[in-house]
């Protein structure tokens, strides 16, 4: 019997392991999506697309994804029965309204800046989930990762100096860039921050991800919906209809956005949360190398200056997580 329980025990950690064929393809599959999404979006969203249709368009094609990756496995119906009104809006409204307002800054910030410092400056958002879960979790940090939060603010600070010298070279205004470009992904960091913190606590109560996507990214956009009452998207959505500025290709980010939701809730239950960073870091690289290849534009001496800076605090913070003393007798 005990025999039994240690293979069943070992067929359980061995699906967590990068032995498993499949969990090697998951991480390449959402290193792809990482690295090519800020790139998509801003390569097929044009400018006159009014952000918070597309934003819906996003929750909507989530929860489309996650209702079918909970019916596939056939736990859908019971998770409906156990489902209650109350209970939702305690756990999801909150993060579900942060949420919906962090995803259309980053649309607004993906549009104003270049993709690869887009991907480095929104990697703050480690930087502000520490702080928050430590105010509302008691989660504590270890010394190396207070260092590795340290080398990402000064990479923040490398690449905030980076989009605004840049302007003021082409003669855009460093002003406009700044409040059009870092200060919503810097915001939407924040944001990002708080409602991973809710998340976490949340899922204490919960009993899958993905029924907690649906709950969250429905409820997120009745936010954006109630938003659009006298909101400027809301009125342009009114005069110019919600599909304005669309293209075929714009369902391209659309589509990419809701498959890395599938991806990530794979990576965490097969990979486990660590190989998550991993996957965050060649993202970058990945994003450099496809700004190159299709834009042809090389990354600034700043930010060849911030990438070593990011790579190597999201590695540290990784790497070296808070652990408790042994109490010495």
């Amino acid at each position: 019997m005990a025999t039994a329980k240690g293979e069943r025990r070992k067929t359980v950690n061995s699906g967590r392991g990068t032995n498993n064929p499949s969990v090697w393809i998951y991480l390449a599959l959402l290193t792809l999506q990482y690295g090519a999404q800020p790139l998509l979006s801003k390569r097929f969203t044009g400018k006159e697309v009014i952000v918070t249709s597309f934003v819906i368009s996003c929750e909507l094609a989530k929860v489309t994804s996650a209702l079918i990756i909970l019916t596939v496995d056939g736990s859908l119906k019971q998770l409906f029965k156990q489902w209650s009104l109350m209970d939702s809006l305690r756990t999801s409204g909150l993060p579900a309204a942060i949420y919906a307002l962090q995803n259309s800054l980053l649309q607004i910030s993906y549009k104003n800046l270049d993709s690869l410092t887009f991907s480095m400056l929104n990697q703050t958002k480690i930087l502000f989930t520490a702080l928050f879960t430590f105010f509302i979790l008691g989660q504590k940090q270890s010394a190396k990762q207070i260092g590795a939060l340290c080398l990402l603010m000064m990479a923040a600070m490398l690449l905030s100096i980076s989009e605004s010298s840049t302007k003021d070279a082409k003669g855009g205004g460093s002003n406009q860039i700044l409040i059009d470009g870092i200060i919503p992904v810097l915001v939407a960091s924040v944001l990002s921050g708080l409602a991973s913190s809710l998340c976490q606590w949340a899922t204490q109560v919960k009993k899958t991800s993905y029924f907690m996507t649906v709950e969250m990214s429905v409820l997120g956009t009745l936010c954006l919906l109630a938003s659009t009452y006298k909101s400027p998207d809301g009125v342009a959505i009114k005069t110019r209809g919600f599909f304005h500025g669309w293209t075929p290709l714009t369902l391209i980010p659309v589509l990419s956005n809701a498959f890395g939701g599938i991806l990530v809730g794979l990576v965490t239950a097969h990979a486990g949360g660590v190989r998550k960073g991993f996957v965050i870091v060649s993202a970058l690289l990945v994003t450099a190398f496809l700004q190159l290849m299709f834009d042809g534009k090389l990354p600034s001496p700043y930010c060849l200056a911030a990438l070593p800076l990011v790579v190597s605090s999201i590695f540290i913070y990784q790497k070296y997580p808070y652990s408790l003393k042994p109490k010495t007798s």
